[in-house]
């Protein structure tokens, strides 16, 4: 139904492809992937959503009359776009413990990208959004050959802070989202208009009606950026609560490759990629991308 949706919702946009759904089986779990892809593309980008919601929501938001889907605009500037349901999220299922991790995180990328290089023959620009952008540290660590370049938006690790779970957390929550959760990000005053925030939290609850759960966070405390061997944009919005200006100098500065840029986005929060300096975003991202490739 939600893939359904999404398809029409998305043909009405100026420049939407169409919007594709596939399942990819990571250790025999099956991954929801969807796909937006151009002809004679420049280059293939994987997105990976946040903490709380998955890729409809957050990166093909339709709004009649605007334009914020991030698929749409990497589109645009001419690339292919996937983007992957994490366990848990939107048309992904949670696996049978009800958890998910950073290392089952990571794994679950790794295994997308192998399938997508597999399918494009093209390594991938992965670009990741908050706790998306952590995973996809993560798996860069781990399998730098699979990464055309990084991006990290709305970073949210803080230096020097030492992960672990809850206390007496044994069983998933299962706690029913809010409309309240699925406004808070938008924080900047006119960034946004009101219907788009209302269309957002609407399609965020039907995507995920549940909260997703994690446990295992002391695997986090893997991350550490003078392993990340690709070249790597840092996004961060100017007034994003969880991007910090001094950790993100610290990230910066250890970075392996050489090839680097940290670009802020002035006038933007945590949900830039959906407020007016979307379009920076874009821009920034996919001119790192075609520099590497130069």
């Amino acid at each position: 139904m939600l893939a359904a949706l999404a398809l029409v919702l998305a043909t009405t946009h100026t420049y939407a492809a169409e919007l594709i759904q596939h399942t990819v089986l990571s250790e025999g779990h099956p991954m929801a992937v969807w796909e937006k892809s151009v002809a004679n593309a420049k280059g293939q980008i994987l997105l990976h959503h946040g903490r709380t919601w998955s890729s409809i929501p957050d990166f093909d938001l339709q709004v009649p009359g605007e334009e914020l889907s991030l698929m749409d605009g990497f589109n645009e500037q001419g690339f292919s776009v996937w983007a992957i349901d994490a366990r848990g999220y939107g048309e992904t299922p949670r696996d049978a413990s009800g958890w998910n991790t950073p290392d089952k995180a990571a794994q679950d990328l790794a295994n997308v990208l192998d399938w997508l290089a597999d399918r494009t023959g093209e390594t991938v620009h992965v670009w990741g959004w908050s706790y998306g952008s952590m995973v996809a540290q993560l798996t860069a660590q781990r399998y730098p050959e699979q990464f055309r370049s990084l991006t990290l938006f709305g970073y949210p690790l803080r230096s020097g802070r030492a992960y672990s779970d809850p206390a007496n957390q044994t069983e998933p929550a299962r706690a029913p989202t809010t409309a309240e959760a699925a406004a808070s990000d938008f924080i900047v005053d006119g960034s946004i208009s009101d219907n788009a925030v209302a269309v957002y939290v609407r399609e965020a609850l039907r995507a995920d009606p549940v909260r997703s759960d994690w446990n295992q966070l002391q695997q986090w405390n893997a991350l550490q950026a003078s392993a990340v061997t690709a070249p790597t944009l840092l996004l961060q919005a100017e007034f994003d609560p969880l991007a910090d200006t001094q950790s993100h100098a610290e990230v910066f500065t250890e970075l392996a490759n050489p090839n680097k840029q940290w670009v802020v986005l002035a006038g933007g929060d945590h949900a830039a990629l959906l407020e007016t300096p979307r379009q920076r975003l874009i821009d920034a991202s996919t001119a790192f991308m075609q520099w590497i490739d130069q």
